[in-house]
C-alpha cells in the first residue's frame, strides 16, 4: 500500500495511508520520537496498519520531516508538540486511536491531560518519572554512548556506530542503517529538558482511556526496571516486547510490536 502526503494541513505533515476497501476501524494516528519525523512509521507500520483495516496516519511534530517551524525548532516545547497532535487529531475525519513512540508517547500522555482518545499505546515510551534517572544510568554505564548522544543534541551529529547500538537490538544491513542516519534530525534542548524535569506527566490529570505500554526489551535508552516501576506507580499497564531494541518500528521485530498493537485494540474496540 502507498503512504502519501495528506493535504489536511497547510502546518504540519501528515501522512496517510488508508484500506483499500472500507472498514469500521477507527483510525490510527503515528505520533514519533525524538530527532525524527512521521517517516519512521511509513517504512512498516502504516501499510501494515492499513492492511489490517485501519486509516493510518502520521504526524510530524513542527521543526520535523516537512512540517513548519525548522528554523525555531530549538524553542519548541513539549506544549507546544501537544498542541501539534490536537490540530492533526482535528484535521482527521474521526477520533483516532493515538501511538506515540518514545518522546511521541509523553506528547500522548500530556494530550490525554487535556483530552481522551478512543485508546492509547505507549511505545517504547519516556517513562513518567522522566529523562534523568535512564540518562543517570547510562552515563554510568555506557559513557562513551552516553557522550554520542549529548553530541547529537548539541550538534546533530553522531556515529553511525551509536546509533546502532542506541536503538537497534541487532546489526540491520548497512545501506538501511546509513538511510536511517541520514534522515535523522536534530532536536529541541528546551523539549528535552521538558521530558527531564519541567514538563512530566502528571498522572491525576490523565484521562484513562483503554491504554497500554509496551516496552522494548533491549531499550539501551530506558532500562525496563525502571519503565516499568514508573508505569506502577501510575497505574499504567506495561507490557515487554521481547528482543527488541529502542526504534521498534524499525527494528528487525517491528511486525511483532504491530501484531501485538493491532491484537490489543481488537480486545479494546470490539467491532
Amino acid at each position: 500500500m502507498e503512504v502519501l502526503r495528506s493535504s489536511v494541513s497547510s502546518r504540519l505533515e501528515i501522512l496517510e495511508c488508508r484500506p483499500q476497501i472500507g472498514s469500521p476501524r477507527p483510525p490510527v494516528l503515528f505520533v514519533h520520537g525524538a530527532y525524527a519525523a512521521a517517516w519512521t512509521w511509513a517504512e512498516h507500520f502504516m501499510p501494515h496498519f492499513a492492511a489490517h483495516g485501519f486509516p493510518a496516519y502520521a504526524v510530524s511534530l513542527r521543526g520535523h520531516g516537512a512540517s513548519a517551524g525548522r528554523e525555531a525548532l530549538a524553542w519548541a516545547s513539549i506544549a507546544d508538540y501537544v498542541d501539534d497532535l490536537g490540530e492533526a487529531i482535528d484535521a482527521l475525519d474521526a477520533a483516532p486511536v493515538l501511538v506515540g513512540h518514545s518522546m511521541g508517547a509523553m506528547v500522548v500522555m500530556k494530550h490525554l491531560e487535556r483530552e481522551t482518545a478512543p485508546a492509547a499505546v505507549l511505545l517504547a515510551p519516556v517513562p513518567p518519572q522522566g529523562l534523568f534517572p535512564s540518562s543517570l544510568m547510562l552515563a554510568l554505564g555506557r559513557p562513551g554512548l552516553f557522550a554520542e548522544l549529548n553530541s547529537l543534541l548539541s550538534s546533530g551529529s553522531a556515529s553511525v556506530e551509536a546509533m546502532q547500538s542506541a536503538l537497534f537490538a541487532g546489526p540491520l544491513p548497512v545501506e538501511q542503517l546509513l538511510d536511517y542516519y541520514r534522515r535523522f534530525q536534530r532536536e529541541s534542548q528546551r523539549a528535552i529538558w521538558d521530558m527531564t524535569l519541567f514538563n512530566l506527566p502528571l498522572a491525576w490529570r490523565m484521562r484513562r482511556p483503554p491504554l497500554i505500554a509496551l516496552l522494548a526489551e533491549r531499550d539501551m535508552l530506558f532500562p525496563l526496571e525502571g519503565s516499568r516501576a514508573g508505569f506502577a506507580a501510575i497505574g499504567v499497564r506495561a507490557e515487554v516486547l521481547e528482543d527488541t531494541g529502542h526504534a521498534v518500528m524499525l527494528d528487525r521485530g517491528w511486525r511483532r510490536a504491530a501484531e501485538r498493537i493491532i491484537g490489543w485494540l481488537g480486545e479494546q474496540l470490539p467491532a
